[in-house]
Formats: structure tokens, sequence, C-alpha cells
């Protein structure tokens, strides 16, 4: 038995009480589902600025009456100190996964980045704090590696960050450090690389590039590389972050904690080949779709060459066991994918 079946079944027996910030969102909405699959009781907190509550709706077609009332949702926004102690009152798990996430949006919009994702994250880590919960798992990202060109990146070696967004997300970690040192508050960062999965939002000019992609090729649109394709990330499945979320909540391993980890599965895939793999899956689930080539344009500012992560430190000290690569996160996917286009 792995350690995140083990970690389930002890959940499943003995319920917790969990807030979760940003649980309207993509990845957010995945973790409250599988919280209340396991029974747990759960709080939301999110001002619906990026998230949506058709996710929450969905959540609650995928559940039993019964888990359903285990979840409450607070719509507030991590801006207001007072709101997020409220929200963390009586809680014994934080995930705080709040936050604009976009790097494009970022280098437009820095003051509000900023106060989301820095002021914001401060906020929540206090009310945490003082509510005294028992861990603290926050989203970091891979953008916190920035200009090194080391490959696979492991998590003691960063650069400069090349966009606002990077730079909130390292001082992030430079404030959980702070925590962990000066008031022996136990948190665990993840640095998240180029997620993917159902409920991600396919719309807006932001949007993540496998939702964006699949979208155009059934609405007949053109795809848009950024570069020359070449550029390569690792894709990472949303069940393998439930996972990773749940064990960092949860970890008893004294060495786990006030740490930060690759949260990915260790394997690079360029936009070219993620562009076949998506057409070829999309031609099988319908033959009579029309081939396209895509449209290459510059690349875009902030953006990193090149992507792929480490994570044998998550395997080690958090047990962290990636089950799906990027193939198998598409076939199980692809088909909500297509019917929210």
């Amino acid at each position: 038995m792995s350690a995140y079946e083990k970690l389930q079944s002890e959940l499943t027996a003995r319920p917790r009480r969990w807030l979760v910030t940003g649980a309207s969102g993509f990845i957010g909405s995945n973790i409250v589902e599988a919280l209340l699959k396991l029974n747990q009781t759960v709080t939301g907190l999110d001002n619906f600025s990026t998230g949506h509550q058709k996710n929450l709706d969905q959540v609650r077609s995928l559940i039993s009456a019964s888990q359903w009332k285990n979840f409450k949702m607070v719509n507030g926004d991590i801006r207001d100190l007072a709101g997020c102690q409220n929200a963390c009152s009586g809680v014994d798990y934080v995930i705080h996964l709040a936050a604009l996430g976009s790097v494009p949006r970022s280098i437009t919009e820095p003051i509000i980045c900023h106060e989301c994702n820095v002021t914001g994250f401060l906020n929540v880590l206090i009310a945490a704090r003082d509510a005294k919960v028992k861990r603290f798992v926050y989203a970091s990202s891979s953008a916190i590696y920035g200009d090194d060109p080391g490959l696979p990146k492991v998590e003691d070696k960063i650069g400069q960050p090349l966009s606002p967004y990077a730079a909130t997300k390292w001082m992030n970690e430079i404030y959980a450090g702070v925590f962990a040192t000066d008031y022996q508050f136990e948190s665990v960062g993840l640095r998240y690389f180029n997620v993917f999965g159902p409920r991600q939002d396919p719309e807006g000019a932001y949007a993540a590039v496998i939702p964006k992609w699949i979208s155009a090729l059934c609405l007949k649109q053109p795809v848009v590389i950024n570069g020359d394709g070449e550029t390569s990330r690792d894709f990472c499945y949303i069940d393998n972050v439930v996972q990773a979320n749940l064990l960092a909540a949860t970890t008893v391993n004294p060495a786990a904690v006030n740490q930060a980890y690759n949260i990915a599965v260790g394997e690079r895939t360029t936009l070219n080949e993620l562009f076949k793999i998506i057409e070829e899956k999309l031609r099988r689930r319908d033959p009579k779709m029309v081939l396209q080539k895509p449209v290459y344009q510059d690349f875009r500012a902030g953006d990193v060459r090149h992507s792929l992560a480490d994570i044998s430190k998550a395997e080690k000290l958090l047990g962290y066991e990636p089950k799906f690569r990027v193939s198998d996160g598409l076939d199980l996917a692809l088909d909500w994918y297509v019917r929210n286009v």
C-alpha cells in the first residue's frame, strides 16, 4: 500500500477540519472534492475573481448529499485579515491556493499581483498561525526557478525571477521560512509544474495551454504556440497535485516540514509534442476532425525556456508517487475538456 493509499484510509476513519483558499478554482475545487469524498469537514474561502461557482456545483454532483453537508463556502478575500481569521477558526489544516496565477497578468498588473499573492498570503499565514492550525500548505510555483538554466530543477538551486508572479512566489517561501524560525509554525510549499485536468478554465487571455488548445481544435480555431514550439514543460495531472497536498498537510516526518517541494512528474514534453498528443487523442475520439497546423508567434515575456522537475525530494520525504503521466491525464480529462468547450 502506498503512502497516499494509507493516508486515505486514515482520513476516512478519522475526519479532520480543513480550510481551502481558492476553493472555487481549478486546483482548489479538485482538492475540495477529494477531501469531501474522504468524509472530511471543509471550509472554502474565495472571492470568485478567477474561480467559478460552476466548479463547486460540479463537485456537488460528484459526491453524496451527506458529504456535501460537510462543506461550507465563505465568499471572502484573502486581502481581508479579519475574514481570513474567521475562516481559519477551528481548522486543523490550511491549504492555501488563492492567488493571481498568471505570469502575463503579473507583468501587466504587478500591484494587484503583489496584493493578492504576498499581502494576501501573509494574511492567511498570520490567521493560520493565530488559529494554531497543525499545518499550512501553500502553492508555490516552478516559476521560482527563473533564469537558472539547470535541468532538472532541484529545490535548493533557483535563479532570478523573470516575472512579478515568480517574485511573489519566492516571497511566499521566504515568509514561510521566517514564520518557521520566529514562531515555530509548520508549513510546506509545493512548487507546481504546469498542472492540468478537469475544471481548468479554457477561456480568457491567460488560459493554460492544454484547455486553450483543446478548445481551439474543437472550435476549428487557430492554435497559437509561443516561440518555435521546442519550449518544454513538465505537465502534471491534477490528481498528482491532490495527492501531494494531502501528504504534505498530514506528514508526521519531522524532516518533511518547513520545506518546499517540486510537484510534477519528472518528464519533459515540448509544446510541439504536446500539440501532436492532443491532436491524436482528439482525432481518435472524433475521426472526422480536420487536421490543422499550429500558428507560431513570438516568445512570451517572462516565460522560461525549459522546465523539468527533480521530484526525488518529495518522493523521499513525503512519500509522493505521481500516478499519472501526460498521456494518462489527457485520457482522463479529455471528455471534460471537450464537454466544456
